[in-house]
């Protein structure tokens, strides 16, 4: 069974902490932690707390290998790379400084030459931190229709169409 033993400095660390304002996953941390030093056993604790038990004893081992930076998970993934996404937003303000309409998959083209190697959905990502305004070009081509051309069309089209056949 795992049991956290706390010395006197960092049981008054862990209560001060208690009257903070914590997220509510370090706030589950730091609950564990005391529980356990107050003799429960991870079952217990997760039921206490409507855990996994595994999650309780993640969360154990984890305070034992660093004690009070154990109480904030960390994020999963890599740690973000600052200095490529400064660069990918100079070049498409570079880029869209242009006087020209560009869609995401265009941009994603222009991006390649400078060794930038990115999807149309990931442009539109790196759009949205510029607040550059994006907007799916229209599918239809209403604007360009000739209205006395659209009638004579319409009545082509509605006869050229199957004809229902009666059940029977």
């Amino acid at each position: 069974m795992i049991r956290i033993q706390l010395d006197d400095a960092t049981r008054s660390e862990l209560q001060a902490l208690r009257r903070t304002a914590l997220a509510p996953a370090a706030r589950d941390r730091l609950e564990m932690v005391l529980l356990s030093e107050a003799g429960w056993s991870p079952p217990r604790i997760a039921a206490h707390l409507r855990r996994y038990p595994q999650a309780v004893r993640n969360a154990l081992h984890d305070f034992r290998r660093r004690p009070t930076a154990a109480l904030y998970p960390d994020r999963p993934g890599p740690d973000p790379d600052h200095a490529r996404r400064q660069r990918v937003v100079a070049l498409l303000r570079d880029l869209l400084g242009q006087d020209r309409t560009w869609t995401s998959a265009q941009l994603a083209d222009a991006l390649r030459p400078h060794g930038v190697a990115l999807g149309g959905r990931q442009v539109r990502r790196y759009l949205a931190l510029l607040k550059a305004g994006y907007r799916r070009t229209a599918q239809t081509v209403g604007h360009r229709q000739d209205p006395a051309k659209v009638g004579p069309a319409a009545t082509v089209l509605s006869g050229a169409k199957k004809k229902r056949r009666r059940a029977g």
